[in-house]
């Protein structure tokens, strides 16, 4: 696997991983809160769009110039 298919990959587990997080502390409040993780949430679903806009930003511009 090339670094810019493994680059591929990675973006695109820590966006599902993330958003995960984010969607878990939005459909479970009560837990979230319960555990002190509530404001994680907010970072984690901020973190997400911020490397979803990342991931974009690499594939558009960057991946035309890795050679495979």
């Amino acid at each position: 696997m090339s670094l810019k298919h493994f680059h591929y990959v990675f973006l695109f587990f820590a966006v599902l991983c993330d958003g995960g997080f984010w969607l878990w502390t939005r459909l479970a409040p009560e837990k979230a809160l319960e555990l002190g993780i509530t404001h994680l949430g907010h970072i984690a679903g901020w973190t997400s769009l911020g490397l979803i806009a990342y991931s974009i930003w690499y594939l558009v511009k960057k991946s035309r110039q890795i050679i495979v």
